[in-house]
């Protein structure tokens, strides 16, 4: 059997026509389904994605590019491109999900199918022992663009609106076509071009999200060259000068223009608060322990990520002197592994942790994983230690299973969704993943005990994919019927209800997606007293009486001491909030009471 899939893999090689269609077809069925496939269907997730929507509407209201806005407010926590991208997609798709959630997507999809093209070019010239090519060059670069697609921590990041993806597009892009320019012919015009689009990658990594996107993959490149003996030859490649001109003259005016706008208020919020303390400090009580990003990539990345010791093992890296001698076009795996643990080694040191944070090394793990299936080890330990890993993705597969069969005992208490556990229970999800997994793992050992371990991975894949497609996205709808649609239906009314100089106050919690549905700027006031307290110091301020828009919780309402319908109309309840128009003279009195 595995004669006849080299035979058919070296067929298709032959065949360069049959080739390239087969992978286009590929990567435009695994990006559909990681990332295009029902995209903008679900209401934006609070708190964060409605911030960066907002801003970027703002921008096409306003005409105002530089300066980034929410609620009335300046919002320097990034750099403006995200807010451009999407902004743009506003202007030519209209104001909703889909155009929020593109460039995400987009730059998820962009760097899949830059890294087929890496693996399908240098993918089979991987190892510092010189063992022979091998035929499968299609193969390895379809399997390592769907590892890069299809998992959880990509598809998470990719289907919503906030700059995280799209600092990965652009940070991973850059550092693939910096390797692919580095494994061309030296000083040709065909390297430089990929420079060149390095170059200009990395100015748009700094217009995501600030230094960050030219110190991280500098860090990683240069660590690489040094490490191979290479970093003066290919400084003088790559002709920094040029480069640096490049650089600032694509990444530098923004921020000089809205530091003139701005001054110093920008200056300690983004390069302060959001950078240097983010590093050196917690910031937003975003602390964890040391191995905090080794569960993220172990739950992230899985199920791959259970073959990513033997993975590095494979790498070799301890054999530097071999390494030094191989040519540029054996070294994918090497620079993947620097890519890899630069990363992590970065955002580990870093007091701030969120699990966005190493979203950029998932490309480089797929590529390792992939380049250790495409030549398996030839090395009798290495292959007693890649079985240990097949037995441990049957044991992590079994656990999935076990883990979804039970969910609904172990899911706590949301206040937004009082009845979670049974919505949960009652939609069948639970077992359906459950059964996905643990059918997964049957297969899988049952491949295994016919020493048919080379397609275990396949058959990962066929369940991930139907995780994908019968689990996450009706997860998804249900949970923004519960949580999200609730706040999105509430907020078309209030938009359609609004009254000229009236206010619309959010009592208990802070929901930014209302800002973006309803147009209208929204006071948000944790307390219920204190939201009391707030109209009557505006009650102080005017002599006539004037209604206002509450949107609270139900419970939250009974706070207010208020009875329909004397004090307050109901305009919408719906899920767990509830939407009132009221006379603030009523709130006044009611306070008073």
């Amino acid at each position: 059997m595995h004669r006849n899939l080299a035979d058919g893999l070296q067929n298709i090689e032959k065949r360069p026509h049959l080739a390239w269609t087969l992978s286009i077809l590929w990567l435009l069925f695994v990006g559909w389904i990681a990332f295009f496939w029902h995209l903008g269907s679900t209401s934006l997730i609070d708190e964060t994605e409605p911030l960066f929507a907002e801003a970027a509407r703002q921008m096409t209201v306003t005409g105002d590019w530089v300066t980034p806005y929410f609620n009335g407010v300046t919002r320097f926590d990034k750099p403006p491109l995200v807010y451009w991208l999407m902004a743009t997609s506003y202007q030519t798709i209209g104001v909703n999900e889909w155009a929020v959630r593109l460039p995400s997507a987009l730059a998820a999809m962009s760097v899949v199918c830059l890294g087929f093209y890496t693996i399908w070019s240098f993918g089979l010239h991987t190892n510092a022992t010189k063992e022979p090519s091998k035929p499968g060059y299609w193969w390895s670069a379809a399997i390592g663009a769907a590892l890069m697609a299809l998992n959880p921590e990509t598809i998470a990041w990719a289907r919503v609106g906030v700059s995280d993806m799209l600092l990965t597009g652009c940070m991973a892009s850059a550092l693939l076509c910096f390797f692919i320019g580095y494994a061309r012919s030296p000083q040709s015009k065909v390297q430089f071009r990929w420079y060149l689009a390095f170059y200009v990658l990395i100015a748009a990594a700094i217009l995501t999200k600030g230094p960050v996107g030219i110190v991280l993959p500098g860090l990683i490149i240069i660590s690489f060259l040094f490490y191979v003996g290479k970093f003066k030859e290919v400084w003088q490649e790559m002709r920094p000068l040029w480069g640096s001109l490049i650089i600032c003259a694509i990444a530098l005016p923004w921020f000089i223009l809205v530091t003139l706008r701005n001054g110093d208020a920008y200056i300690n919020s983004f390069f302060g608060y959001h950078n240097i303390e983010r590093f050196t400090g917690v910031v937003n009580n975003h602390s964890a322990p040391w191995y905090f990003y080794f569960i993220v990539v172990l739950l992230g990345f899985a199920p791959w990520s259970i073959y990513l010791p033997v993975a590095i093992a494979k790498v070799k890296f301890w054999q530097r002197s071999i390494w030094q001698h191989q040519a540029r076009t054996n070294q994918l795996s090497l620079f993947a592994l620097f890519w890899f643990l630069g990363v992590f080694s970065f955002f580990t040191v870093a007091v701030t942790k969120l699990p966005s944070y190493v979203l950029p090394l998932m490309p480089a793990g797929a590529m390792l994983v992939t380049l250790a299936w495409s030549n398996l080890p030839s090395n009798l330990k290495l292959q007693r230690f890649f079985q240990v890993s097949r037995w441990l993705n049957i044991v992590l597969l079994v656990v999935l299973a076990v883990g979804f069969f039970l969910l609904p005992n172990l899911i706590g208490i949301d206040p937004a969704i009082p009845n979670l556990q049974q919505l949960v229970k009652q939609s069948g999800l639970p077992v359906v993943a459950g059964t996905i997994w643990a059918l997964a793992g049957v297969g899988g050992a049952i491949l295994l005990l016919r020493r048919q371990g080379r397609w275990l991975l396949g058959a990962n894949l066929l369940a991930f994919i139907a995780f994908m497609m019968f689990v996450i996205t009706p997860a998804a709808f249900l949970m923004d019927g519960a949580r999200q649609l609730p706040l999105k239906q509430l907020s078309a009314i209030a938009a359609t209800s609004h009254q000229p100089g009236e206010e619309l106050i959010m009592i208990g919690f802070k929901k930014p997606s209302v800002v973006f549905y309803s147009h209208l700027p929204v006071t948000y006031i944790k307390q219920t007293d204190t939201g009391l307290d707030y109209v009557k110091k505006i009650l102080d301020a005017r002599s006539s009486p004037v209604s206002v828009m509450v949107l609270t919780q139900p419970q939250k309402l009974a706070g207010l001491k208020l009875s329909p319908p004397s004090q307050y109309v109901n305009l919408g309840k719906t899920g767990g909030y509830q939407l009132i128009r009221a006379s603030k003279w009523a709130l006044l009195n009611s306070s008073m009471n």
